[in-house]
């Protein structure tokens, strides 16, 4: 038996992880398809059937309420809403899966945003009675402006509208235009039903006209990738610097951000100084090379006075500067205003700053853009101009944040008022 079951085992253990997001107008089933994907997996325990299947009935609800696993939230359930950003985990045999279930409210973008960022493939629902809406063509902007290659578009509740292949296809035609126009090409249209269970998990016999893959299939067969910060020039924002007096020790911890490093490199430092990596040091000891994502301590050949918040990079090491457009997404009540003092977060840096000005608000639903506004509200997306302190060596953002993301921070509160990227982004 131990012989038989091994191979299995080990093929589980080496299974790729896939981080993807739900997003949706009010009402476009999107609790209960997650649900129904959590249900088909069987990655829910039986005492959450049982209860989900009480309340069910107790409500009078004709079958399962697929929705009440997914919002867990007393005001979720009491409203019959989502709010805040949910992560669910489950697996298949062939991947395991991270689940951000986002909000479908417009005053919750925010929300949508943090959900997103973290995204490797966003699922969009729709209602077929009603197709493309105005939050269809916000998400969209949303997940374009985070630079998600992959979107799913889920045209739920194709059973109210008796299977209609035509409504299906006038759906996704108005989809895909609307997706190239924002250069988000790698798009897959499903037509579902997640009360009934047609094409989530198993195929439907409701829809012969279809033949593509169904939601599951989609999830399990895309690429799994870090975005493209492998491909990056090696970007290292140095988080602390140790010292051991006793033997001249000093190295320069953090985190590996974008490309890769290995000893005998020529890197690049603040005001045009180079130096060579003579050793890697990881918490399993002396390292050859680190990549990506690996936390480790760079010890250089020369004696160079670096501290928190400085960059040592590749090659391609980008310019300093004081001042660089970009692009925010208020996060809270606090507008943000012109001529604005606050703290700004990049990389390891922390630096005063200044907003130089408010060029627009962006207009997602694609009517027009608000230019020069008197601030930045919750939930807008801007185009602004910032003013820095001290000089920052920005690039714009890319690889889904790996390089080009900061936070804006206000200076007596210390709560966070808006997520930026490095570049007018959108426009």
């Amino acid at each position: 038996m131990t012989t038989t079951l091994a191979p299995n085992v080990g093929a589980l253990k080496q299974r790729d992880t896939l981080r993807l997001c739900t997003a949706g107008s009010v009402d476009d089933g999107k609790s209960t398809f997650v649900g129904r994907l959590l249900y088909d997996t069987k990655s829910v325990l039986a005492d959450q059937v049982e209860s989900m299947e009480r309340t069910s009935t107790d409500r009078g609800f004709d079958g399962m309420d697929l929705s009440l696993l997914v919002d867990g939230l007393r005001a979720e359930r009491e409203q019959g809403i989502t709010i805040d950003v949910a992560y669910r985990y489950f697996a298949t045999d062939k991947r395991t899966f991270i689940l951000a279930d986002t909000p479908g409210h417009v005053q919750y973008t925010r929300n949508t945003v943090t959900g997103m960022s973290t995204s490797q493939v966003v699922v969009l629902l729709i209602d077929a009675r009603h197709g493309v809406v105005e939050q269809t063509r916000r998400h969209l902007n949303v997940a374009a402006l985070l630079g998600v290659r992959h979107v799913v578009l889920a045209v739920n509740k194709i059973d109210l509208v008796d299977y209609d292949e035509q409504v299906f296809r006038d759906i996704e035609s108005e989809f895909n235009q609307i997706a190239a126009r924002l250069d988000i090409t790698d798009t897959t249209v499903v037509p579902i039903s997640a009360l009934k269970g047609d094409n989530v998990v198993e195929r439907s016999s409701n829809m012969p006209w279809y033949t593509g893959p169904t939601v599951l299939e989609v999830l399990e067969t895309v690429p799994v990738a870090t975005g493209r910060a492998d491909e990056l020039d090696f970007r290292f924002p140095i988080q602390y610097v140790i010292r051991e007096h006793a033997s001249d020790y000093r190295g320069y911890a953090g985190r590996v951000k974008a490309g890769s490093i290995s000893v005998g490199d020529e890197i690049g430092l603040p005001e045009g100084r180079t130096s060579t990596v003579t050793q890697i040091d990881t918490a399993d000891g002396p390292a050859d090379s680190a990549a990506t994502g690996d936390s480790v301590t760079l010890l250089l050949a020369d004696d160079i006075d670096l501290a928190r918040g400085d960059l040592i990079a590749g090659s391609q090491r980008p310019a300093a500067t004081r001042e660089f457009d970009a692009t925010v997404v208020g996060l809270t009540e606090k507008d943000i205003k012109p001529g604005q003092m606050l703290k700004l977060r990049y990389g390891s840096s922390l630096v005063k700053a200044r907003i130089a000005a408010i060029t627009r608000t962006l207009d997602l639903d694609g009517v027009s853009d608000f230019e020069n506004p008197e601030s930045v509200a919750m939930n807008d997306i801007a185009h602004i101009t910032i003013q820095t302190q001290a000089e920052l060596p920005v690039e714009d953002y890319a690889a889904r944040g790996a390089v080009g993301n900061f936070l804006l921070i206000d200076q007596s509160s210390g709560n966070t008022l808006a997520a930026g990227f490095v570049g007018h982004r959108l426009r």
